[in-house]
């Protein structure tokens, strides 16, 4: 029996997953991630890395954040206590929806998260202090290959749905987008 639902988003290969736990008076047992569910999805299953952040101040931005080829990545992004808004913005070259983003709210209560393939730069919003995430990602973290977009670049545009209380200065600095940004090249990926 699938544990997971998969649903599409308006950017094609960025999916929506809706976790399925059972419940009964003890609470609830849930699956989280599962690779055989990922793959019969079409998704990428492997993980390289689990990590870990946590923010305590409700409207806080951290990203926009993505890896370069070879070391490009996808995520599979939860939100395990509070709630944030998760945002992905489509980077890939030639893609249709180039420089569209899309938000989803994930907290622990809904049981979403958002897998968020190559190509994509990714952030997100606390909605409420105190809240933490977990990234599975598929490939280890490459100091050299890291990129950012700024989470305030009108080209983008996010609509934010808080005023931004926090956001480190790394975030702050990130480039606005170059006119002649083309994307990146998602093939050169391993």
């Amino acid at each position: 029996m699938a544990r997971l639902d998969f649903i599409s988003t308006p950017i094609e290969g960025l999916k929506l997953v809706q976790r399925k736990p059972i419940r009964d008076a003890r609470g609830y047992f849930g699956r989280f991630y599962c690779a055989e569910e990922l793959e019969n999805a079409g998704l990428d299953s492997r993980i390289a890395q689990i990590n870990q952040s946590f923010s305590t101040t409700r409207g806080t931005v951290r990203g926009m954040h993505f890896q370069m080829p070879p070391h490009a990545e996808n995520k599979f992004v939860s939100c395990t206590r509070g709630e944030i808004f998760d945002v992905a913005i489509d980077l890939r070259k030639g893609s249709p929806t180039f420089l569209h983003w899309h938000g989803e709210v994930l907290s622990a209560e809904n049981q979403r998260s958002l897998f968020i393939p190559q190509g994509f730069a990714h952030g997100f919003q606390t909605l409420t202090d105190d809240c933490e995430l977990l990234y599975l990602v598929s490939a280890a973290y490459a100091p050299d290959a890291e990129g950012g977009v700024n989470a305030q670049d009108p080209r983008v545009a996010i609509d934010w749905p808080l005023p931004i209380t926090e956001m480190s200065d790394k975030d702050r600095a990130a480039p606005l987008l170059a006119s002649d940004y083309v994307g990146i090249d998602v093939e050169t990926s391993t």
